[in-house]
């Protein structure tokens, strides 16, 4: 019970974090060292994608496996094709002890809120 009520808290408490970073309108600054995460599936990735992103579909039995991989002191941005996926992403790596994550929404939001172009095949 402790740890669904923490989760709770934890995921209202970054849900409010980041509507300050939303993309709708807002900016994010991407540094050099940022991560960007599509958890959208390989099918909709191969579609188009953020120029550098790397692609871990939040709907695949291996996606824990392999968010921690990744460094959780690191910078990510994680997106999606609405912003709902992405957000259940994050809340999941949070739980697994990433602290520095923004939602960058669509991949049309991410795109606009990061400068980082789409590329397509």
């Amino acid at each position: 019970m402790r740890r669904l009520l923490l989760t709770i808290v934890a995921t209202i408490g970054l849900a409010l974090g980041l509507a300050a970073c939303s993309p709708n309108g807002g900016s994010i600054e991407v540094a050099a060292d940022t991560v960007i995460i599509d958890v959208r599936t390989p099918e909709e990735f191969a579609t188009g994608h953020l120029d550098g992103a790397i692609n871990i579909d939040v709907q695949s039995a291996d996606f824990d496996e392999r968010i921690t991989q990744l460094d959780p002191a690191g910078d990510y941005v994680v997106y999606c094709r609405s912003g709902n996926r992405s957000g259940q992403a994050i809340a999941r790596m949070t739980e697994l002890g990433f602290t520095d994550l923004v939602n960058g929404g669509s991949v049309s939001s991410a795109s606009s809120a990061t400068g980082i172009p789409v590329v397509t095949p």
